[in-house]
């Protein structure tokens, strides 16, 4: 089982990282908490990893911290909460809030992640509260997350969102509408445009509605 990668990262996306070690290339899924914390293609990058098996597939999911992947463990204790939807919990809320949320009951907290219910988010209060100290025991704290450098991309900020989205299972149609929302109220508001992991998260909010 893969616990931990380390190598030369060749790509980035807000829920997805390609890295080179030792001229072997691993896709993981991330949340986008690990996204903000990445460096610059072509720089070493370290990720914790969550190796996930089944019949039909062999997936990795990355994270900049080992709080990030306790709380995603956590997750996963729930009753029907599989890793793509414990991907995208954790892309709406940062792992520490989302730990709070959990041990204090905060079921409102939950449910303005896009996936999660009334009836998931009170499953997994109930199920998980008496759990959360135990298993983010020994976690190390995160650190503050440095900003994410400028990725080029040729196909504009609405391809990288749409595709995003996607990867958190949104629809493509909701997806491309919701994308186009964001992006058209993002260009109304005045000052720097904000970047595709303001995008992702200022979308996700929207769809929780």
């Amino acid at each position: 089982m893969i616990a931990r990668l380390e190598g030369v990262l060749v790509e980035r996306d807000p829920t997805r990282v390609l890295i080179d070690v030792g001229g072997v290339g691993y896709e993981a899924l991330i949340p986008l908490s690990t996204y903000s914390r990445l460096p610059d293609p072509g720089k070493t990058v370290a990720l914790r990893i969550h190796t996930h098996v089944r019949e039909d597939a062999f997936l990795l999911f990355g994270f900049a911290t080992e709080v990030e992947r306790a709380v995603f463990g956590l997750l996963l204790m729930a009753s029907r909460v599989g890793p793509k939807l414990a991907q995208t919990i954790l892309s709406g809320m940062e792992a520490e809030g989302l730990a709070e949320a959990i041990r204090g009951g905060d079921v409102s907290a939950l449910r303005q992640v896009p996936g999660v219910g009334p009836k998931m988010a009170e499953r997994i209060v109930v199920e998980l509260r008496d759990r959360v100290d135990e298993v983010l025991a020994g976690a190390a704290p995160a650190g503050p997350a440095p900003a994410a450098g400028p990725r080029e991309d040729p196909d504009g900020p609405r391809t990288q969102l749409i595709s995003a989205l996607m990867n958190l299972q949104v629809p493509k149609a909701r997806a491309e509408r919701v994308s186009d929302e964001v992006l058209e109220a993002a260009r109304s508001d005045a000052g720097e445009p904000p970047g595709i992991e303001e995008l992702v998260r200022a979308a996700l909010r929207r769809l929780a509605r």
